[in-house]
């Protein structure tokens, strides 16, 4: 069952207790105290100039005293549960605004985030919003704290340090996104899973069946290419599938801190987010450990589709299981949100296309409109309801993830005529220099650790399946039956037959002048077994005319 939130989180308000770090201050710290508050941040201190700040600010209401450490351990706060899982998210707006979160396995007192810059010291706060939720299998409470950084610098790199009453201090560094037309590195993959071993249902020590040495190798990955960052496609951690929930997603926000306390890892709601039990439809812990820029009012329906914008970028964020056919989760849940979801979707699309700062617009989900793999298969009710709305707005990109393995189209747009299945009609051969203006590029990237991969079974003679409809009920302990019909895979460009693993990256480059080409420099990586080094498996651009051509 849902223990209801103790507070709401809006990272668009000023938090308590926050003052600008170039114009205000905090306490005192020096480099040594600096130094060991950082932990793994700590190295990049080091060589930085003592940290420093004037005693002006702390007169902001909740704030410390100037002068004052600072943490204050309290008499009574021995044997406080630890910092855990520390990771960021963007606020509404990711130049400004910035979300840091981290777990207890019990609630805490005055669970807070110290920041600041090298040049300024620690001298801005904020306090953080607990929520809380009841894991339905097992009862146990996870308390998650979100404190909400606002008024920051564009461009600019931070530093901070999280702490409550009693807990020893964690640490890390972000940069905030520039406003306006710069280059900036973004990744993405899905499908990832735990690294882990478990506790079967007899006691004994199991393997988890999803995890993979992949599923830390890429970690260490992401932060070779260091983006700015992340696009998580959905299937998290699979906790859904494990006896113990709690403890899998403990393990993947322990595994990933290594990478999301130094860049956002912006998510995407996957069927195993799907748990029973958690929420009316079942993602209430997905919408517990994640504060994320949603505009959505009703609370059951918070986190689960989102947009933000990056430099020249706008990133819009769906939750598929509302508008697919398949049945992939703990329960059924397509149409949820009855129609709110699409009228955000469309919202979002023809704002991004009006804007004339914004030139290329990305959308981040899990379940796909193109596989020629057998295995999931391309959903009809995506083509159906997606696939309009993407040609009319000219969307350049989807990433996303549910087949384990990477695929990329063809530039679509439209639908061959007469085809059953909707078949994506392909607007350019091209695969080297793709002109988006033409069509949108899919990209599946499912390589992010998990077992099961599926890059031995794509089609090989030209056709893909399509799943068009499932059954009007669910066998007990199992998933609506789905029906298939094969199609001509006219869209489908690359695929990665060798490799399971990998995850894309993309730069921008931004153009020069209005009305410039802008371009899109992608990279994928394949994460090679046994050791996870990482090596090249193509590169190629996507452009497009900048929207701001002079009038």
């Amino acid at each position: 069952m849902m223990v209801a939130q103790l507070d709401p989180l809006d990272p668009s308000e000023p938090s308590s207790s926050e003052s600008s770090p170039e114009s205000s201050s905090g306490p005192r710290i020096g480099r040594r105290t600096a130094v060991g508050l950082l932990g793994t941040a700590g190295a990049a201190a080091v060589a930085a100039p003592l940290l420093t700040a004037t005693p002006a600010a702390a007169s902001a209401p909740g704030s410390a005293p100037a002068g004052a450490p600072a943490f204050h351990p309290s008499p009574d706060a021995g044997g406080a549960p630890p910092v855990q899982g520390l990771h960021l998210t963007f606020g509404k707006d990711p130049s400004t605004q910035m979300v840091v979160s981290w777990l207890t396995d019990a609630p805490v007192k005055r669970p807070r985030v110290m920041y600041g810059t090298l040049d300024h010291g620690l001298g801005s706060g904020a306090d953080a919003v607990t929520r809380v939720y009841a894991d339905g299998k097992s009862g146990r409470k996870v308390y998650v704290h979100h404190a909400a950084l606002n008024r920051l610098s564009p461009g600019k790199q931070y530093f901070y340090v999280v702490s409550h009453d009693g807990a020893t201090p964690d640490s890390g560094t972000f940069a905030t996104a520039p406003r306006g037309r710069q280059p900036l590195t973004f990744t993405s993959f899905g499908d990832q899973s735990a690294p882990q071993v478990t506790w079967a249902a007899d006691g004994t020590v199991a393997l988890d069946a999803n995890s993979t040495p992949a599923t830390k190798d890429i970690v260490t990955g992401i932060e070779q290419v260091a983006p700015l960052f992340h696009l998580l496609n959905g299937d998290l951690c699979y906790a859904n599938l494990d006896l113990d929930r709690v403890r899998t997603w403990n393990n993947f926000f322990t595994n990933n801190t290594r990478s999301a306390r130094f860049r956002p890892w912006m998510p995407a709601a996957g069927n195993h987010e799907i748990e029973s039990g958690n929420g009316p439809i079942g993602l209430g812990a997905y919408q517990t450990y994640f504060a994320l820029p949603s505009t959505e009012t009703d609370a059951e329906l918070a986190g689960l589709w989102y947009a933000f914008t990056a430099g020249s970028v706008r990133v819009i964020v769906l939750q598929n299981d509302d508008n697919c056919l398949q049945d992939g989760g703990d329960l059924y849940i397509n149409g949820y949100s009855g129609g709110r979801q699409l009228a955000f979707l469309e919202r979002e699309l023809k704002a991004a296309r009006a804007d004339r700062e914004i030139d290329w617009v990305v959308v981040a989900m899990h379940q796909v409109m193109i596989s020629s793999s057998d295995a999931n298969g391309a959903d009809l009710g995506l083509r159906a309801k997606y696939g309009p709305l993407f040609d009319r707005y000219q969307v350049d990109l989807v990433v996303c993830g549910h087949e384990h393995n990477y695929e990329r189209s063809l530039a679509v747009r439209g639908v061959v005529s007469g085809s059953e299945t909707l078949t994506p009609n392909p607007a350019s051969t091209r695969t080297d220099d793709i002109d988006t203006g033409l069509g949108t590029v899919h990209m599946v990237l499912g390589g992010g650790g998990v077992s099961g991969t599926t890059n031995q079974s794509f089609f090989k003679d030209g056709t893909a399946k399509v799943l068009t409809a499932v059954a009007d009920s669910r066998p007990e302990g199992g998933k609506r039956a789905p029906t298939y019909v094969k199609e001509e895979a006219v869209w489908t460009g690359v695929r990665d037959i060798e490799h399971p693993y990998g995850f894309a990256a993309f730069t921008v480059d931004p153009g020069r002048f209005p009305g410039d080409t802008t371009r899109l420099h992608v990279t994928y990586y394949n994460v090679d077994k046994p050791a996870g080094e990482l090596s090249v498996f193509e590169k190629f651009t996507l452009h497009r005319k900048r929207s701001d051509a002079r009038r």
